[in-house]
């Protein structure tokens, strides 16, 4: 089915015609939540209720950057929303840094660097084996080295690690495995710390060190000639 589609890959405008990417993000995303539920830490039956407001917040949020893949299908011409990866950011220090027990390296306050988070990766699974997910990565990497105002970006991420071909993407890409998160962590790292449950801290689910960090530094730092 995919090769019947040619595809596009953009950074969502935060305000060019808001309304109408907001109703693309919000059907690609309720999509995505009914298909594959495990690979979120939010659910369809929390997203489905919100306003149309809520979701060009969103899409608007100065913290966030969200990159799109469209596919439009070569017989109708018809385009949709297929694919996105979002980057959160960028960081402060304190907001990024870690336990010393997550194994994660601090970030360094006196570096020209930024720190950002990646999450939320997704395509569609009828599009899926076509690279869309790596080439989405590197649209984001991309905005990261040639349109940030600084020398170099810090990104981060965190995969549960029972998803390895997800995990094989990330290496392919130049990430490196440098800790484990608890769950906690990530969903605060991703933005979604409302998500956590009152007693979150007493529970092992939310407390246990079983995701994956993985870093990669923006420009990819090259060894001296």
């Amino acid at each position: 089915m995919a090769s019947e589609y040619t595809y596009t890959f953009f950074r969502i405008s935060q305000t060019e015609q808001l309304a109408a990417s907001a109703a693309q993000y919000r059907k690609l995303r309720l999509k995505a939540l009914t298909t594959s539920p495990d690979s979120f830490s939010s659910t369809y039956e929390i997203e489905s209720g919100f306003g149309d407001k809520v979701w060009e917040q969103r899409l608007s949020d100065k913290g966030k950057e969200t990159f799109i893949c469209a596919g439009s299908h070569t017989g109708s011409g018809i385009t949709e929303w297929v694919g996105q990866v979002t980057l959160r950011g960028p960081l402060a220090q304190a907001e990024y840094d870690l336990p010393e027990e997550s194994g994660q390296p601090l970030a360094d306050p006196d570096a020209h660097t930024e720190q950002w988070q990646m999450l939320s990766l997704y395509n569609l699974p009828e599009h899926r084996g076509h690279g869309l997910g790596k080439r989405l990565c590197l649209e984001a990497l991309r905005y990261l080295e040639l349109e940030r105002p600084v020398s170099s970006s810090m990104v981060r991420l965190m995969v549960k690690p029972q998803n390895a071909v997800t995990v094989g993407l990330y290496k392919s890409l130049g990430f490196e495995e440098v800790g484990r998160c608890t769950l906690a962590e990530a969903l605060i790292a991703n933005g979604d710390a409302k998500l956590l449950p009152g007693d979150y801290a007493t529970r092992s689910e939310y407390t246990t060190r079983g995701g994956i960090i993985m870093t990669r530094l923006v420009p990819e730092q090259k060894g001296e000639a």
